[in-house]
């Protein structure tokens, strides 16, 4: 008996599903859009919700920032849950590796004296400020319409609690595998000077004291990130291998490189409510109105923050936190937006 074997393509009867074919033409999908295009629910809702009847239990009126298509924003990281558990366990693999050899190095407690009060006094008590910022990314992922975006809430909310953790995990190597480094900046969060603008802040933001627009928000606490990250995670960076701290550089290099995924999903949000052609000039009034509440505020209390760097280190924190927020005042007036006190 002779058996012959062949090779015999079938072409699939369709190549994804309706409403794709119908966004994007008869073409095969990513999984990417076939897990986030057109899942948001838009009909059959039961009923309005009791504290808010002139909505939808699901609404685009939650928020004053609104696209024509929701689906008009995409992640440019093209994540969805797949990819993201696989980054994110990647990131906690590398960070995790790091804090065990600072931690069997002893490296936290061989730091110079003004570091050592850096990283106790300063930089484990911003564990609070990525609970908070967390719990905003929460409210959008329950507020955004559209799944593009809600999901990119969802993962930032992960993202600011593993942030969370880590510095807590920072702060029991610092304390030598006790609780009391965390306790102590837990004490410096509520009464510190240098900490209360912050704690102001994202209090006032959590409790709606501005209203409940969850995209506003994100916006506060973006901004506010901006000038936050860039000045403990990159001028910190780069002093600390100047200055003899090794390993608040190591620690630091994991939260620059985490931010600047952020900031991807973010920006092109923020280009797209801009670009959209119905609502675009509104959306940035809405921006505006965001700047207008809140940018001083923030200014003046990221530049506590550097003050408090000042006084232990020679970083030069405050004018870089001045400069950070020129250049943060220049990128937002470019896209046409306006800053109070132009800085």
């Amino acid at each position: 008996m002779q058996i012959e074997l062949r090779t015999q393509v079938i072409e699939p009867e369709r190549k994804t599903f309706t409403n794709l074919v119908d966004r994007f033409g008869d073409r095969p999908a990513s999984r990417y859009e076939e897990g986030s295009i057109d899942i948001q629910s838009v009909a059959n809702f039961h009923y309005r919700p009791l504290w808010s009847a002139d909505h939808e239990i699901y609404d685009a009126d939650y928020t004053a920032f609104k696209l024509e298509d929701p689906y008009s924003f995409t992640d440019p990281r093209q994540l969805y849950y797949a990819p993201y558990v696989q980054s994110r366990a990647a990131m906690n693999e590398a960070f995790v590796k790091t804090i065990d050899y600072v931690e069997k190095k002893d490296l936290l407690q061989k730091l110079p004296a003004g570091w050592d009060a850096l990283v106790g006094e300063v930089l484990v008590p911003l564990r609070h400020w990525e609970a908070g910022a967390e719990l905003v990314s929460v409210e959008g992922s329950r507020w955004a319409y559209g799944t593009t975006i809600d999901q990119c809430c969802v993962f930032a909310a992960f993202d600011r609690i593993g942030n969370a953790q880590n510095l807590s995990r920072v702060g029991i190597v610092y304390g030598e595998g006790h609780d009391g480094a965390l306790a102590a900046a837990k004490q410096r969060w509520l009464e510190a000077p240098e900490m209360q603008g912050l704690r102001r802040l994202i209090e006032e933001v959590l409790a709606g004291t501005t209203g409940q627009d969850y995209a506003a928000k994100l916006l506060t606490v973006d901004l506010t990130d901006r000038l936050i990250y860039g000045l403990m995670y990159n001028l910190l960076d780069e002093a600390a291998l100047t200055g003899g701290a090794g390993a608040y550089s190591l620690v630091a290099q994991h939260f620059s490189s985490w931010f600047g995924d952020q900031r991807r999903w973010i920006d092109q949000l923020v280009k797209t409510w801009f670009a959209d052609p119905t609502y675009g000039e509104s959306n940035k009034a809405a921006f505006d109105a965001v700047l207008a509440t809140r940018w001083a505020q923030i200014v003046e209390a990221v530049s506590d923050l550097a003050a408090a760097v000042d006084a232990r280190i020679d970083a030069g924190a405050s004018a870089s936190v001045a400069a950070s927020a020129a250049a943060v005042a220049a990128d937002l007036a470019a896209l046409g937006l306006t800053v109070p006190g132009g800085n």
